[in-house]
């Protein structure tokens, strides 16, 4: 079977509210690397010791109150940056960077597009430049000829199959005909899709409110994804949804996504 590398992404929409639902989410996942959104945390807030304790490397990139990112990694880790390159003034902690060193060296990227609501208005123009941003970072990312992985909340749901009533989201930033054409933009520089690799069919979804019972009756979409460069596709075994975590002990309104990669 050769190497193993597992790699995940989870929004866990605030690292107090999931204290006890992500270490025990790690245990039975068992991920060698994943990539947290919304850990609504300074650096100095965050449990590092819970997750050490568990075996994982941690790296932060938080902010206070809101938005902030994290890797957590079994396996060593270099070259870490933090922030998405472009926009010097930009403060939003929305981007983390490293390195991972397994069989072979993945460079991965955890990010947390913006959402954009209300759109048009300056949220909307935000997260436009922001995509437009990160195409150049993916652009920059395919010329090291490595393998990538871009995972996180993009915040898009990229076709109507990805929502189980894409009618209801027309007018909002996550499916508008623009914020679909950024994220195609980046596909089109030579990333794939690792999930929509390996199930291709509708159905499958990252989120579900926590509003009027979208979770019982399964009004989710997708809107969390890893992307991946040519050579991480070559490498790519498998790839899903944790979807029975929404169903846990205070759960994110978002699930992992995952991959396994021989590497």
């Amino acid at each position: 079977m050769g190497a193993r590398m597992k790699i995940a992404s989870f929004n866990i929409n605030g690292i107090k509210a999931r204290i006890e639902a992500l270490p025990a989410w790690l245990a039975d996942a068992a991920p060698d690397v994943v990539v947290l959104q919304e850990i609504k945390s300074v650096d100095e807030g965050f449990p590092r010791g819970l997750f050490e304790d568990l075996g994982y490397r941690v790296e932060t990139h938080g902010q206070k109150g809101f938005n902030g990112v994290a890797i957590l990694s079994k396996l060593p880790l270099e070259d870490v940056t933090r922030g998405l390159p472009g926009d010097p003034t930009d403060e939003q902690a929305r981007w983390i960077e490293a390195t991972v060193i397994g069989a072979r060296a993945v460079r991965v990227a955890g990010l947390y597009a913006p959402n954009g609501n209300p759109a048009p208005g300056p949220k909307y123009d935000y997260k436009l430049g922001w995509m437009a941003r990160m195409r150049e970072r993916a652009l920059g990312l395919l010329a090291t000829e490595e393998p990538v992985v871009l995972a996180g909340d993009y915040n898009v749901i990229p076709q109507a199959m990805d929502a189980a009533k894409p009618e209801a989201w027309l007018e909002d930033a996550l499916y508008l005909p623009q914020s679909r054409a950024a994220l195609q933009r980046i596909v089109n520089l030579g990333y794939a899709d690792a999930f929509r690799l390996r199930h291709p069919g509708p159905g499958h979804y990252s989120f579900w409110d926590y509003q009027a019972g979208a979770w019982e009756r399964n009004n989710g979409i997708r809107i969390d994804h890893l992307l991946l460069s040519p050579q991480a596709s070559d490498l790519l075994r498998d790839a899903g949804i944790d979807k029975a975590v929404r169903a846990g002990d205070k759960p994110s309104d978002h699930v992992p996504v995952w991959i396994d990669l021989d590497a």
